[in-house]
């Protein structure tokens, strides 16, 4: 047995049959067919910031660990195509080295590449779907790579196709992205409404980015946290208009849809859960969208304080939070939002 400890950021002690890095495609299908020879459950991993293992897993976890970086260009748009395990951050760092702007507001997210397009990322007024032009997607079974198109991704709130129909037997191998050299800043979160969006430049957006998500989130390296441990719930516009009569002052956000997207963060300080423990689990005091492992936390701590807050919050605002950390028991992911139901 293997330890997962260091290979996920909520540090949390549970074991593997085996751990291993994959640096070449042919090297992935050859473990993948392996595990299946020996009918041993498989997954794949990139740098484990947004999973908790819930005990120990039966089969093998296989480290996303492909590198690689492309850039071609014409007079109007960059063009890069990235690797699956890159690192997120070091390729928003990258490319405003390189004069490549677009990036910035998505700094600082954790993970790899290769993990963006499954949450469809996004922080900030910018989402991984507005700069993806297309996905490689590894068919295990078939031993094809075939390229899905942005439309074909099904982009929705930390939501994709890689979530639904490609779950399974499925390896993002690299990404491309498409980044306008007539930069546009978005300013519309935060610090970033002080800048004037003709003088501001991108790496003052990318610092001031930095410096937000430093000051409320937490190091995973020095405090284990999965980040956004819930969705921002989305509701009806009638559902938003009786809260909105007995809360003014609570943050929202109008989608296309006439729905509205509140803050689950918000939610959860409001009924009063900051600091809230069970066991080595707590919610952040910073953050309180953030659960962390303040004190060697089981993985049942994380799971009974996750019930908690979904339960208090449902009952103050008749909300049902949603996990965004994907679970995975003993032989492989299972439904999150029903194990804390």
């Amino acid at each position: 047995m293997a330890n997962l400890k260091p290979f996920h950021s909520f540090h949390i002690s549970a074991q593997a049959k085996q751990i291993i890095e994959i640096q070449e495609i042919a090297q992935l299908q050859q473990q993948w067919a392996l595990a299946q020879a020996q009918d041993l459950p498989v997954v794949m991993l990139g740098e484990g910031s947004n999973v908790l293992f819930l005990q120990d897993f039966n089969g093998v976890v296989l480290l996303n660990r492909l590198l690689g970086k492309e850039h071609t260009e014409d007079p109007d748009y960059h063009y890069l195509h990235v690797a699956g395990g890159e690192n997120w951050h070091h390729l928003v760092q990258w490319s405003l080295q390189q004069g490549i702007y677009g990036l910035e507001n998505l700094a600082l997210i954790p993970g790899c590449v290769g993990s963006a397009p499954i949450q469809n990322i996004g922080a900030y007024g910018v989402e991984f779907k507005n700069l993806c032009a297309y996905v490689d997607v590894l068919d295990l079974a078939k031993g094809e790579i075939f390229r899905l198109r942005n439309r074909q991704c099904e982009f929705a709130y930390r939501d994709s196709v890689f979530k639904h129909q490609y779950k399974q037997g499925y390896v993002i191998v690299a990404v491309g992205l498409t980044l306008r050299k007539n930069w546009q800043p978005r300013l519309h979160y935060g610090k970033l409404r002080e800048f004037d969006e003709n003088t501001v430049t991108a790496q003052q957006v990318f610092d001031t980015v930095c410096e937000m998500r430093r000051s409320k989130l937490p190091d995973p390296a020095q405090l284990g946290n999965a980040g956004s441990f819930f969705k921002n719930p989305i509701v009806s516009n009638t559902h938003f208009r009786a809260l909105i009569g007995e809360y003014p002052d609570m943050p929202h956000f109008q989608q296309l849809n006439g729905d509205i997207k509140l803050a689950a963060g918000w939610l959860i300080e409001q009924c009063g859960l900051k600091g809230y423990q069970v066991g080595g689990a707590s919610v952040h005091q910073q953050q309180a969208l953030v659960i962390v492992n303040h004190a060697d936390a089981s993985a049942s701590d994380v799971v009974e304080l996750a019930h908690h807050i979904r339960q208090k919050v449902a009952q103050r605002f008749a909300v049902w939070l949603q996990p965004e950390v994907r679970f995975i028991g003993a032989n492989g992911e299972v439904d999150s939002e029903q194990l804390i139901s």
